[in-house]
């Protein structure tokens, strides 16, 4: 199939690693010219090269706090100069601490909203002026699979989660008489750099030894999480749904909450 994406301008925030990461690299080997918007200057330079290299018509690392509105505005006000235009916003950043009712303070709840939630509004507002000027406009929004399968020691996380995806569903209201096309996907457990970092600290004893398999057992013992294929997903089975939505043809996907879960009763 024919995405239509050859030569189209496309934005992944939180871009430089995991989901995100993931997203561009496929959009990158569509010929889209690829921004990638994250903090981290070297793994943004990394991208440069991975994305050229994958066969991106412009490859761009754009060191951005999206906790900033300033930095976010400044952003897209370059990419209006460089591109004129916006095709697809991938929304990919997001809280990656864990911590139940306990663990948490005010301060803590501010931070899972402010990266989980507030970031996607800045995105989206300093870019409908360069959507507003493409043939075809998509936004694409990562919310969870927990947003349906609660889990306590996930509390803040999944409620900033769950407010991206109510966000995403008025946005798509909002902006559909603009052509403006807002969807939302919801990964289960993806073998993310947090997932890689908690398993290294987790206890292993009685765990499957593939890495995919381990993954899946120690997420579900410690958090309840089951699916049905008994793993975890890898990022680019959610950057293969992410980028349908951001093409041409996903035009009447209007306002969905997808699940890319390995099977639940989402």
């Amino acid at each position: 199939m024919d995405l239509g994406l050859r030569g189209r301008a496309v934005v992944i925030a939180g871009g430089s690693r995991g989901m995100g990461r993931a997203t561009a690299e496929l959009l990158a080997a569509e010929g889209c010219r690829v921004a990638v918007l994250a903090r981290t200057d070297p793994e943004l330079r990394e991208a440069e090269t991975e994305l050229a290299t994958a066969g991106a018509a412009d490859a761009i690392g754009l060191q951005c706090d999206l906790l900033d509105t300033g930095e976010v505005e400044a952003a897209f006000s370059f990419l209006d100069e460089r591109w004129g235009e916006l095709n697809a916003l991938v929304n990919a950043a997001g809280p990656t601490r864990i911590g139940a009712l306990d663990d948490l303070s005010d301060n803590d709840w501010m931070e899972y909203f402010d990266l989980g939630v507030l970031t996607m509004v800045r995105t989206v507002r300093a870019a409908l002026p360069l959507l507003r000027k493409a043939s075809f406009a998509r936004v694409v929004n990562l919310a969870a699979t927990s947003i349906r399968h609660q889990a306590p020691g996930l509390i803040g996380y999944t409620a900033a989660k769950a407010a991206l995806a109510s966000a995403s569903k008025n946005l798509a209201r909002s902006l559909a008489p603009d052509g403006i096309v807002v969807n939302t996907v919801c990964p289960g457990t993806v073998m993310s750099p947090a997932l890689e970092a908690y398993l290294e600290d987790a206890d292993r004893v009685g765990l499957p030894d593939g890495p995919l398999e381990a993954a899946y057992a120690a997420v579900t013992r410690d958090f309840g999480a089951p699916n049905d294929l008994g793993r975890v997903g890898l990022p680019e089975e959610v950057a293969a749904m992410t980028v349908f939505l951001c093409s041409e043809p996903a035009g009447f996907v209007v306002g969905a909450t997808i699940p890319v879960d390995g099977g639940t009763d989402f």
